[in-house]
């Protein structure tokens, strides 16, 4: 994988992204060819080869975000390839919706429209015979050979990962066997007995890295061997950093204290003038845009309601640092919902929301409020969700290092609500919490754009609303 600003990103999707660029590029100029030569452009209109160049650009740029949001860059992307047209299908759409609006924000025809759909034509066969035919032989010919050391618990736990898309790039040889260790998790079959030196074996079998899964540290190779692997060339990390990498979270299985302590990121307060620069304008931009779509919420709220009860639903939520704040939503549940007071979590067909209440919840609308707990400096656009005072006792009581998702703002988006359904349990949220610490530990400009653009994904597709 590639590590850009922090971010994991799987070479696979690294390339895909660049040839099919290279695919819109080719996609623009055979459009331009082929208007040219069966007379397809307004006469009116004049194509202007100087600014060509910068319309392209342009083109690549919107088909590009739009496939992002469309989840055809996600490293769990698993659709057949019919649903993968269909997303392929959307995005030039969606793309092609998004240049037309810059035509008339900037007042200015950025390409021809029958050159457009030309391009948009190409484009489409190019990107899907790409995704069917090098898929697969992309993907074998980036793999690189891993070995594991350790034949443990933790070993066992990267045995595990059954998803085609927990081993981006890793070819796994084995496991090797350690003399001293005691305890034996991983299968026979899939364990190396080294007859001589690790490092023989790693020549012989030209194996590019090397993933130390041991459970005491003590009991390992010697640290010479593993040395002498290093001026070999060969990659050497940790199963901490090898789980961080592949499944973009970060385990609390596996790991120790001295994890977080000896590793690099977690360098927070450098970034946040830029984040809340961000923040506001997001913020800012979206109330204006949603206005209307805030407007027919509060209608369809009073109307279902026949104008009883509140419209916006407020709440007290955790926020940076344990400072309690009240989170602003569109009510989607009966005014009774909590009449007890005590938290409850929302269940999947949760009898308590309304009509109007689950069609703005599926589609996000219900979040929209928030944008003001945003611009108040209460809350981020992306970082971990808030969660009631109740529940967070009761999590951190239940759940390792659950407080230090709390050293960031909370967020209307987030690293764990792209990558995981909505949590209802303890269970879900300790694995939301590994992805929560991932997004802390890797916190960038670069992932906060990729959160915000994937989100589309979420909203679009309507994964994990309840």
């Amino acid at each position: 994988m590639y590590r850009i600003f922090g971010h994991y990103v799987p070479k696979t999707m690294f390339i895909f992204g660049l040839f099919e660029a290279l695919v819109l590029l080719v996609s623009v100029h055979l459009a331009l060819f082929i208007g040219l030569q069966w007379n397809y452009f307004d006469l009116s209109f004049q194509i202007s080869y100087a600014n060509l160049p910068l319309n392209t650009i342009f083109f690549i740029c919107a088909i590009q975000a739009a496939m992002f949001a469309m989840g055809l860059y996600s490293r769990d992307l698993r659709d057949r390839p019919r649903l993968v047209a269909v997303r392929i299908a959307l995005s030039l759409a969606l793309g092609l919706l998004v240049l037309k609006s810059m035509d008339l924000l900037l007042q200015v025809r950025l390409l021809e429209f029958n050159m457009q759909l030309i391009a948009l034509a190409c484009s489409f066969i190019g990107i899907l015979s790409s995704r069917l035919v090098l898929y697969k032989h992309t993907e074998k010919v980036l793999k690189h050979k891993t070995v594991i050391v350790g034949t443990g618990e933790k070993a066992q736990y990267i045995e595990r990962l059954r998803r085609s898309t927990d081993s981006f790039g890793v070819e796994i040889m084995g496991y090797v066997d350690i003399s001293e260790q005691k305890n034996h998790f991983v299968a026979e079959d899939k364990t190396i007995k080294l007859e001589s030196s690790l490092a023989d074996y790693i020549r012989e079998n030209e194996v590019e890295e090397i993933v130390v899964a041991v459970d005491d540290r003590r009991s390992t190779i010697t640290h010479d061997e593993l040395l002498e692997c290093k001026m070999m060339g060969v990659n050497i990390i940790d199963v901490n950093n090898y789980l961080e990498r592949q499944l973009g979270k970060i385990s609390l299985d596996t790991f120790q204290p001295s994890s977080f302590v000896y590793s690099d990121g977690f360098s927070q307060v450098a970034k946040q003038k830029y984040k809340r620069v961000l923040d506001v304008v997001i913020s800012s931009t979206m109330l204006l845009l949603s206005a209307p779509i805030m407007l027919l919420a509060v209608l369809s709220v009073l109307i279902e309601s026949k104008g009883k009860g509140t419209v916006l639903y407020r709440q007290q939520r955790v926020g940076a640092h344990g400072k309690t704040f009240e989170i602003l939503k569109f009510r989607s549940m009966t005014e009774d919902a909590e009449k007890d007071g005590v938290a409850v979590w929302a269940a999947k067909n949760d009898a308590r929301v309304t009509k109007v209440g689950e069609f703005i919840r599926k589609t996000r609308v219900d979040e929209l409020p928030q944008l003001f707990n945003v611009l108040k400096g209460e809350m981020s656009f992306v970082g971990p969700r808030p969660e009631r005072p109740q529940i967070v006792n009761d999590l951190a009581r239940d759940i390792p290092f659950y407080s230090l998702r709390h050293h960031v703002k909370p967020g209307i988006t987030g690293w764990a609500q792209i990558c995981y359904p909505y949590g209802a349990s303890v269970e879900d949220s300790r694995q939301k919490l590994q992805f929560d610490l991932y997004y802390l530990k890797n916190y960038s400009f670069f992932l906060d754009l990729v959160v915000l653009v994937q989100t589309a994904t979420v909203i679009l597709w309507g994964k994990g609303a309840r």
